[in-house]
């Protein structure tokens, strides 16, 4: 058994997710998670709300609230949606929690101690219309590098390159629009990235080689453009202070941490809310990131769009590296292309494109976690379209799955009654059938251990398909004329290949494997992964095991549907 971290981009506290952030780091990490747990490995998935920056304050002020009671309101709704969605982490945190800012403040006093961080009076964009200093992000323009019309102050979206706001063409105000920005004088803290640029070569070195190609070559990227010395420190009301002990003059001014500072130490703050949420149960935190505490121990595996990769795996092992203290570094960067929705972006001002709320509200979780996983953007981009979407559930989910689990159990229940029935001995077709799912579920192991999911997907799928083809090839409705204990024996078989099924496909479809578990009243919960040898011999349902028929596990999409979800979410582009 394996000690195995995992943890998911942080997903940002303002506004509900479109179905593009949850398959590009929650729901996957969800998978990988319950994949592994199944296995009988040690897991802990943890996450949070990333709470702090200009724009939780002005969703705050929009709507008439304290910062602070509308990120608590805003965290419970999105939590109601993950829930919703069966993402199973061990724990949900807040990057505002008290030990992030603890554990932030840790951080900088120690970054301070070792020469990586110092003073700087820099020049920063004030804008008079909006009577503030303008956050990097809150700075629009011209990507110098890429033309890109709409590139933030931080980083452009469209080629990801890291910017301040001083390199925008034409720069404007995101509030207000404003072009009337001034050039002021602030302090800031600055990490001295640039002195740590050849450790974290080194590095990157070491371990990228296992990340994909997306999130290896981004890195690659970042560190042969160079690590700049960069601002933590922001002048904003809502966030982690600068602690006065180590900069007096700066906490009296009222800095706080920049947001891609604390942010990712919360991943370590979440783990230790996580301890401290069960006293009673002596949960040991520093056990998944402090390596002599044991988390040399752990694998580590993180799951991030590629937008998020520069700041994970460059800047975050920075500054672990420059603490001087021996926490644990990722091991595994999983990176994902976009969604994008008939190849354009979601957009909530122009009514285009699914969001997580939404999608519950018309359909159940599965229907949405199976494709939203068979159709990840790994290689390169993928595209939501309506068609592509109500084709694989039809096909895949009620044709290859639901419809398999109902014939079989519906058919067993006429002519043989509420239990499994006995037959014969199982004979070539059987053995035939038992080496194929062996080789199908050796190979859907294989593309989850290597965090490949669309092929994983697709290799879930064959086995759903394989049991068809016996069933087809079989035919029990007219075997049971001639030999009905050969009828009985391949309706057993098929039973057991539905208990496989319950069990191989929980990390995708959850609620419907407990369903097809369910179905049969067994003894005890036999949940756990099968072997190769017993997923040959399908076996695990001996007869005599008393069932049920379920309802129907996935309806299919009408073509009314269809045409009523593109109206409402808006179809391809004119």
């Amino acid at each position: 058994m394996a000690r195995h971290l995992i943890t998911s981009a942080l997903p940002y506290i303002n506004g509900i997710k479109h179905l593009g952030n949850m398959v590009g780091s929650m729901l996957p990490a969800d998978v990988y998670a319950r994949y592994l747990r199944q296995r009988g490995h040690d897991v802990l998935y943890i996450c949070a709300t990333d709470e702090h920056g200009t724009p939780a304050e002005l969703a705050a002020k929009e709507q008439g609230l304290p910062v602070a009671e509308f990120c608590a309101g805003a965290h419970d709704a999105q939590k109601a949606i993950y829930d919703g969605f069966a993402l199973a982490f061990d724990h949900f945190g807040r990057s505002s929690s008290p030990q992030n800012a603890e554990l932030t403040q840790h951080f900088a006093r120690r970054l301070n101690e070792n020469g990586f961080i110092e003073e700087r009076a820099i020049r920063q964009v004030y804008s008079p219309a909006d009577g503030r200093f303008l956050p990097d992000r809150y700075v629009e323009g011209t990507c110098p590098h890429c033309g890109y019309d709409k590139a933030r102050g931080d980083q452009c979206e469209n080629c990801t390159r890291v910017l301040d706001p001083t390199d925008l063409i034409n720069p404007r105000s995101a509030i207000s629009g404003s072009t009337d920005l001034e050039v002021r004088e602030t302090t800031h803290l600055f990490l001295l990235q640039s002195k740590l640029q050849g450790e974290v070569e080194a590095w990157i070195d070491e371990v990228a080689d296992e990340w994909p190609q997306l999130a290896s070559s981004i890195a690659r990227k970042w560190l042969t453009e160079g690590l700049h010395d960069r601002a933590i420190t922001r002048d904003l009301d809502w966030g982690v202070p600068v602690p006065a002990d180590t900069w007096p003059e700066l906490a009296a001014d009222g800095k706080v941490f920049y947001v891609w500072f604390d942010a990712p130490i919360e991943y370590i703050g979440s783990t230790k809310e996580w301890a401290d949420a069960a006293p009673e149960e002596n949960r040991d935190w520093k056990s998944w990131w402090y390596e002599p505490a044991g988390a040399s121990d752990v694998r580590y595996t993180e799951f991030m769009a590629k937008d998020n990769v520069p700041f994970h795996s460059v800047m975050f092992p920075a500054t672990e590296m420059g603490v001087r203290e021996p926490w644990k570094k990722v091991d595994q960067l999983k990176a994902f292309n976009w969604l994008t929705y008939y190849g354009g972006k979601f957009s909530t001002s122009q009514k285009r494109g699914v969001f997580t709320d939404q999608a519950l509200d018309i359909l159940p979780a599965d229907y949405w976690r199976y494709f939203l996983i068979a159709n990840a953007p790994e290689s390169d981009d993928s595209s939501f379209t309506w068609e592509h979407f109500t084709a694989t559930v039809n096909k895949d989910l009620a044709d290859t799955l639901g419809n398999f689990v109902n014939r079989v159990l519906s058919f067993s229940k006429k002519r043989f009654g509420e239990e499994v029935p006995a037959g014969a001995e199982a004979g070539a077709p059987e053995a035939k059938l038992g080496d194929e799912i062996a080789s199908l579920l050796a190979d859907y192991e294989s593309q989850m251990e290597a965090l490949q999911f669309r092929k994983a997907a697709a290799a879930l799928r064959a086995l759903w398909s394989a049991g068809n083809s016996y069933l087809e090839e079989k035919a029990p409705w007219l075997e049971i004329k001639t030999n009905p204990e050969g009828a009985a024996l391949t309706l057993r078989t098929a039973m057991n290949l539905i208990h496989l099924y319950a069990v191989v496909s929980e990390p995708f479809i959850p609620s419907s494997s407990a369903a097809m578990r369910a179905a049969f009243t067994l003894p005890a919960d036999t949940a756990t992964w099968a072997t190769q040898e017993e997923a040959r011999s399908l076996s695990a349902l001996p007869a005599g095991t008393p069932f049920t028929v379920p309802p129907v596990l996935f309806a299919k999409i009408t073509d009314e549907d269809l045409e009523t979800y593109k109206e409402r979410f808006g179809g391809a582009p004119e």
